[in-house]
């Protein structure tokens, strides 16, 4: 498994990470395949996914093989951050204390690797409660209770933390990139090489859309939130592109998953990307990946044509 920087905070990482692995062997697996970052969030399962990584590779964090990365959800639970919101109902000061509390106590760590806001908007920078929260987060990195600063970004919106991640107390960024969206590209791959900053990849597969599995008559079981994420005709849509995306396979690339990572490992910016993977299989699939390199410059040049300017996350 090749390595990768997370900007400045001086963490070596994999470059193939785990995403919310509630799975106890796709853990152990991924251990096996030589990943060394898992991120999660406090709000997975109300502290379950966090329970599970700190339990699961408690030996892997103790002797500093592992490097989790885990996130304070909005007061409100509500995902996007928008301007129009207080920061006072986000992310007020006691809340962030008292969240970052309970993750240490959930993944048994003394001190959290990466803490990330999973929201943000900049718009709350004009927020009378930003002095408080920042002298918050500014006192528990001095206490030695998280050791480095990173901010979830919007989906499809880099644009609203280039502001935050200016300041050299954030060092690290997720993002949604992949092979669709192409935004990052943009203002926050700048901001990256200058810093430098830890980018890390998520949605490689826009949940599913880019592993050719969905279909016009895909039926997802009960209770799956993808079924409002390919609503309407976007299961055919979905399908439709990404067959002609297949149309780009050769024989140095087989399948639409591996394009997918291929493409997000293609950036140097990337520090690393986190496919969620559930059951060990997919942990194999997805580590082969790293071995593989980055894309040919004539594919990618065949990939650019595929951008597709959508967030049906919001377009409900």
């Amino acid at each position: 498994m090749k390595q990768r920087s997370l900007g400045n905070t001086g963490y070596r990482v994999s470059e193939i990470g785990v995403d919310d692995s509630e799975g106890r062997n796709a853990l152990r697996e991924a251990v096996e395949q030589g990943i060394t970052f898992f991120d999660t969030a406090l709000a997975y399962g109300n502290g379950h996914s966090e329970r599970v990584i700190g339990e699961t590779l408690k030996d892997e964090i103790r002797g500093n093989r592992a490097v989790v990365a885990t996130k304070i959800p909005p007061m409100n639970h509500q995902w996007p951050g928008k301007a129009s919101y207080k920061l006072g109902d986000v992310f007020p000061a006691n809340y962030i204390a008292a969240s970052t509390e309970q993750s240490l106590k959930n993944l048994r760590m003394e001190a959290l690797h990466v803490q990330q806001l999973h929201v943000w908007n900049d718009a709350w920078f004009s927020d009378p409660e930003w002095e408080a929260s920042y002298r918050q987060i500014v006192r528990l990195k001095e206490e030695g209770k998280v050791l480095h600063w990173g901010i979830s970004i919007n989906d499809h919106a880099p644009e609203t933390a280039l502001r935050i991640l200016a300041d050299p107390l954030f060092e690290t960024a997720q993002v949604i990139y992949n092979i669709y969206d192409r935004s990052p590209e943009k203002a926050l791959f700048a901001l990256a090489r200058q810093k430098p900053l830890g980018i890390i990849v998520r949605v490689p597969f826009d949940e599913g859309a880019l592993t050719g599995q969905i279909k016009a008559n895909t039926v997802f079981p009960a209770g799956d939130w993808r079924a409002q994420y390919f609503a309407g005709d976007r299961k055919a849509e979905a399908e439709r592109r990404g067959k002609e995306l297949a149309q780009v396979l050769d024989d140095q690339v087989e399948t639409l998953p591996e394009l997918a990572l291929r493409f997000v490992l293609s950036s140097a910016e990337v520090s690393t990307v986190i496919p969620g993977m559930r059951r060990p299989a997919h942990v194999r699939q997805n580590a082969m990946v790293s071995t593989k390199g980055a894309l040919p410059a004539g594919m990618l040049s065949k990939l650019k044509p595929h951008a597709w300017d959508k967030n049906w996350y919001a377009e409900d």
